[in-house]
């Protein structure tokens, strides 16, 4: 499966559309565009196992890039549009990246970035970049002789620290068209199929939407990509463009149910047959309310960029097992004591680790790479949680969001879970900051609906609004109001900012 089959067999068929505009990419658009991508990169010297780099907003030329780099064999990074110079700079001599490809509309950020890369502009002119139109205008819409299965290697966020990049081999099989673990499983658990409409409401940069759009087109799909995240866009969209599968976080879940009921009621969302989520732990308050406006078309999985393991969950079982992220489908589910190495009964807290054949490493730490291993093999991305007799998976947080107050171990997830659900709550994060007594205390940074409600008043209706779920020790013992939180396109928190913050108030 691979769209150069679709491009032949169904070569006016719209493999990408713009939800805003309406613009099509087909599917013979785009094995053309990805040929001439490919002859390009060999043009330049670059060979199997490469590395090039994209900085790419959503656009149908984002699929060009990547489909260009996966048929040549290439490692392909996509970076965000919303990094400063100094992530990008690290990002891409991190990865060694040979070659860049850059939205014209960040000409701003290009001048500052100082990687030693041969450069191109995607869209426009920036100062001292190769225009990429001119440079493949020239390039045959063919194969290249050598055709070879690439893969990506995205960073993560970085809402901890430095990005790592996710560095898995490349396919033992060259061939570009063959199958994989998540093309199986979009069509068994996902429902997936060649006349499936995927909205892609997300930046396609982060792993999530980018792979399983492209799962999307190995398929014969058509993917409508959004150029950035809108609540009532999302709705519009569906009508429009009788969308039938689509991936969210829970933001947008969030964003979606804040949506007046008069706007949420008036389009006709009746194609809808899967709607996708993970990132993060979804409030079970906002699950019950999506399942109960979509339907029991809720599906949820927990997974990572480094291909470990996997889970699933649809809404029927859900429903039985509220809060959970499902049963392994993808590698055997471990819960392990601290040491990594104990392994814990039912409903025992603890690092989820995955047992798979999988294999991958952060790129250029080998220190990482081997902290989030055990004397057996299984791998873990550092999340805390527990499952019960059945094997479903429970999320509690990411261990290193622990809050240790007084000695007791707090996870924040389940503090902001119940804050969002306030009805003037946009927004919350919820960090550990110093205290010179309890060594941290739980602080809530607070985004209202509306920022008229940044008062003592409606601190004091949180605090209570805390009481009614909370025990005592995860009441906030501070709560701060901002008007947006850090927070990545992906519905991911800068945590680590927020952090950082707090703490160096202390050092001043």
């Amino acid at each position: 499966m691979h769209p150069c089959i679709h491009a032949r067999m169904n070569p006016d068929k719209s493999a990408v559309i713009v939800a805003e505009t309406g613009e099509i990419h087909t599917y013979k658009q785009l094995d053309e565009a990805s040929n001439r991508a490919a002859q390009f990169f060999r043009s330049r010297g670059l060979k199997a196992e490469d590395v090039v780099a994209f900085m790419v907003e959503n656009t149908p030329a984002f699929y060009d890039l990547t489909w260009g780099a996966q048929r040549s064999g290439l490692r392909y990074v996509c970076l965000s549009t919303r990094l400063t110079a100094d992530e990008a700079d690290y990002i891409l001599e991190n990865s060694g990246a040979k070659l860049f490809v850059m939205s014209a509309s960040l000409a701003p950020l290009a001048a500052q970035l100082s990687t030693d890369v041969e450069r191109y502009a995607l869209g426009g002119a920036i100062a001292g970049y190769g225009c990429w139109e001119d440079a493949i205008a020239g390039m045959p819409a063919t194969p290249i002789a050598d055709e070879r299965a690439g893969v990506d290697m995205l960073y993560s966020s970085g809402t901890t620290g430095r990005p790592k990049g996710v560095r898995v081999p490349l396919p033992i099989d060259p061939a570009i068209d063959q199958t994989n673990s998540l093309v199986q499983l979009a069509m068994a658990l996902y429902r997936f199929t060649p006349d499936s409409v995927y909205l892609s409401p997300a930046p396609l940069y982060h792993a999530a939407p980018l792979r399983w759009s492209m799962t999307v087109h190995k398929i014969g799909g058509t993917v409508v990509i959004m150029k950035k995240f809108d609540p009532e866009g999302v709705l519009a969209a569906i009508e429009k463009y009788k969308i039938t599968c689509g991936q969210y976080v829970p933001t947008h879940f969030i964003r979606l149910l804040k949506l007046p009921e008069e706007i949420r009621s008036k389009y006709d969302l009746s194609t809808l047959d899967c709607a996708i989520h993970a990132a993060a732990p979804c409030p079970i308050p906002v699950k019950e309310a999506m399942i109960e406006w979509w339907g029991p078309i809720i599906e949820e999985y927990y997974a990572g960029s480094e291909g470990n393991g996997s889970t699933f969950i649809g809404s029927k079982d859900w429903l039985a097992h509220k809060g959970s992220v499902g049963k392994a489908v993808v590698g055997k589910l471990h819960i392990m004591a601290e040491d990594g190495e104990t392994e814990l009964p039912p409903r025992t807290e603890g690092t989820i680790f995955f047992e798979s054949e999988s294999v991958f490493e952060y790129h250029g730490d080998t220190e990482k790479t081997a902290s989030s291993r055990n004397s057996k093999g299984w791998s873990t991305l550092g999340d805390v949680g527990w499952m019960d007799e059945e094997g479903y998976l429970y999320l509690t947080d990411r261990k290193s969001f622990m809050i240790i107050s007084g000695g007791v171990n707090i996870y924040p997830q389940e503090i902001e879970n119940h804050l969002v659900t306030h009805p003037r709550v946009q927004d919350v994060a919820v960090i550990g900051g110093p205290h010179e007594e309890m060594g941290e205390e739980v602080i809530a940074v607070v985004q209202p609906v509306d920022m008229a409600d940044a008062h003592d008043a409606f601190r004091d209706e949180l605090v209570g609004y805390a009481r009614e779920k909370l025990s005592g020790v995860k009441i906030p013992r501070r709560i701060d109001f901002l008007a947006e939180l850090p927070r990545h396109d992906t519905g991911k928190l800068y945590k680590r900012l927020l952090r950082d913050r707090y703490w160096a108030q202390k050092k001043d």
